[in-house]
């Protein structure tokens, strides 16, 4: 194994700003604490909330990198004081709170994952940001079940695409929205039972045409707006409604008395300033339950581009522009 340097090249964000302030920055190689992994960093998952932080919106938790970058693949190359899980050249993918689009990174080795066998490190490094988050909201908060019908809003977007294959997989029909013909055809082909261009139509008569005016069991929503009380419409009487982002805006005037009369559940989370022990145990759940089903070809990121480090600018505009389908990636 080569020796580790004691700098490294990161994207840093050089000020808040458009996608031209992340500019190549010299750093000290990080340290491995205790229970943590060095990680030699072959590739970096792009998500919407790298994009929130360049932009000054979402600062790191206190004691996390000012890098951005919230998953990464690559090799272990140096152990933590009573770091036991991974062996040195073990490959692994990793859920880190910042530092990610770096050539090295340090992380609690239970926030980490084998890579799992037939995937690329550039596929492994799409996996954890989406998977934990869906996993977490859809399953554990929202409880979702065989037999019941998730909706899933953006369904063509990372964490769209992930739910879109987890749901069917875990036995849910799926509902999808997206804003193109090619993406309804993208979550069509990832599994969806009906994909909804909410350009077109109405998601909420969609969704109760679908389901013979029940309505979705679960939604996952990252949009936020108008659709916090349109989901109350598409929802179940006992749904659940799962809300990950506010893309358009989180101030809104609510009937909430839907709510009652539906006795619906709404619940939120963010995923960042969790405690390392809390990642731990979504890691354990997602290598028991769903990297077997990753291993069997039966789930697979979804990779729209990837991009050189140096071009994380690009990357960026890439995910402004909502052309993607699937994961951005970039490769170190």
């Amino acid at each position: 194994m080569t020796a580790i340097p004691e700098t490294m090249t990161a994207m840093a964000i050089s000020e808040p700003g458009g996608p031209d302030v992340l500019r190549p920055e010299t750093r000290p190689v990080p340290h491995p604490f205790e229970h943590e992994i060095l990680i030699q960093v072959a590739a970096a998952g792009v998500n919407r909330p790298d994009v929130f932080q360049r932009q000054g919106h979402y600062p790191p938790p206190k004691g996390a990198s000012d890098l951005p970058g919230l998953e990464v693949s690559g090799h272990v190359v140096a152990l933590g004081r009573n770091a036991s899980r991974f062996q040195l050249g073990a490959a692994v993918t990793a859920l880190v709170a910042g530092g990610g689009y770096a050539e090295y990174v340090a992380v609690h080795e239970s926030n980490a994952l084998p890579v799992p066998a037939g995937l690329s490190l550039v596929e492994a490094a799409a996996l954890p940001e989406t998977f934990f988050t869906v996993w977490h909201n859809v399953f554990e908060r929202a409880g979702l079940k065989p037999g019941e019908t998730l909706l899933v809003h953006g369904g063509s977007s990372g964490i769209g695409t992930t739910a879109i294959q987890l749901g069917r997989a875990f036995g849910a029909t799926v509902l999808a929205t997206a804003g193109s013909a090619e993406k309804c055809a993208a979550c069509i082909e990832l599994g969806a039972n009906r994909a909804i261009n909410y350009l077109k139509e109405d998601f909420v008569v969609a969704v109760k045409d679908a389901t013979e005016g029940r309505g979705a069991d679960v939604i996952l929503d990252m949009v936020g707006g108008d659709y916090i009380e349109r989901n109350f419409d598409a929802a179940a009487t006992d749904g659940r409604i799962a809300q990950i982002a506010f893309l358009n805006g989180p101030v809104v005037e609510v009937n909430f008395n839907k709510l009652l009369i539906k006795r619906l559940t709404l619940t939120g989370s963010t995923l960042r300033p969790r405690t390392a022990a809390f990642k731990g145990a979504l890691a354990a759940a997602l290598q028991e339950k769903v990297w077997p089903l990753i291993e069997s070809g039966a789930i697979r990121p979804r990779i729209d581009a990837t991009f050189p480090l140096a071009e994380a600018a690009a990357a960026h505009r890439l995910m402004e522009s909502s052309g993607h389908i699937g994961k951005i990636v970039l490769t170190v």
